[in-house]
C-alpha cells in the first residue's frame, strides 16, 4: 500500500502543478535555525518534539499557514486518531490538484518533525461523496475507452472504504500496463473524486498480487 502512495506524490510532483509546500519544511527549518542560533548549534536547526495532541498540533500548523493562504487556501484540524492525524484543506487548496503533494511535502513533513509520533496526515473533505464501487466504476468508464484503443482493459478488484486507510486495488491488462503515463492519469482521475483517498494500487490483471514490473 505504502508504494503505491509514494508512487502517486512522486508522478503528481513530477507534473505542471506547482504546490505552494514545495520547499516549506526547509525554509520553516532555516527560520527556526536563524531565531535559535544563540542557543547554541545543538538546537539550531530544529526546534524540541511535541506531545501529540489538538493544540500542539494547531500551534504548528499556524507556522505553515501563511504558505496556504498566500495562494487563498488554509487547513483545519479534523482529529487524531492514533498515529493519523485527519486535516480538512480549505479553500483553494480543497480542489487543487496539487493539494496531495502540498499534503505529503509540506504538511505532513513539517508536522513529523515537531511530532515524531505521527505516521501519516490524510486530507478529509467533509463535503467529499462515499466511496463506493458505483463511483469508482463511473471513474473507469471514462478511463476504459481510451485503454481499449491499446487492447487495455482496468477492473476493480478491492474498495476498503473505512478510514482511517481506504484503498481502491485496480487490475490492468494490456499494453497500458507497462506506462506508467497511464497509471499517473488513472490515479489522478480518481484522486480528483476522492481528494482524502491516497492508497490507490493499479496491479496487473493476471495476478492480482503482485504489482507490476516498473515501465
Amino acid at each position: 500500500g505504502k508504494a503505491a502512495v509514494t508512487e502517486t506524490v512522486t508522478a503528481e510532483s513530477n507534473s505542471d502543478m506547482v504546490s505552494p509546500f514545495v520547499g516549506v519544511s526547509e525554509e520553516i527549518i532555516a527560520k527556526e535555525g536563524s531565531e535559535t542560533h544563540d542557543e547554541g548549534h545543538a538546537n539550531s536547526e530544529q526546534k524540541p518534539t511535541l506531545p501529540l495532541t489538538l493544540d500542539n498540533v494547531e500551534h504548528v500548523l499556524d507556522e505553515v499557514r501563511p504558505y496556504l493562504r498566500s495562494d487563498g487556501g488554509d487547513c483545519k484540524v479534523i482529529e487524531i486518531e492514533g498515529s493519523v492525524v485527519k486535516l480538512e484543506l480549505q479553500g483553494a487548496c480543497s480542489s487543487c490538484s496539487a493539494s496531495s503533494v502540498t499534503l505529503k511535502m509540506g504538511i505532513e513533513k513539517t508536522l513529523q518533525e515537531r511530532f515524531p509520533d505521527i505516521s501519516e496526515v490524510i486530507a478529509i473533505s467533509p463535503d467529499e461523496e462515499a466511496l463506493t464501487e458505483f463511483a469508482i466504476e463511473e471513474v473507469l468508464n471514462g478511463i476504459r475507452p481510451f485503454l481499449s484503443v491499446s487492447n487495455g482493459t482496468i477492473e476493480l478488484t478491492e474498495l476498503v472504504a473505512e478510514d482511517p486507510s481506504p484503498r481502491v486495488v485496480l487490475s490492468m491488462k494490456g499494453p497500458p500496463l507497462k506506462s506508467m503515463a497511464v497509471k499517473v492519469e488513472i490515479t489522478n482521475r480518481i484522486k480528483r473524486r476522492f481528494p482524502s483517498l491516497l492508497n490507490i494500487e493499479i496491479v496487473a490483471g493476471q495476478d492480482i498480487n503482485e504489482l507490476p514490473m516498473s515501465a
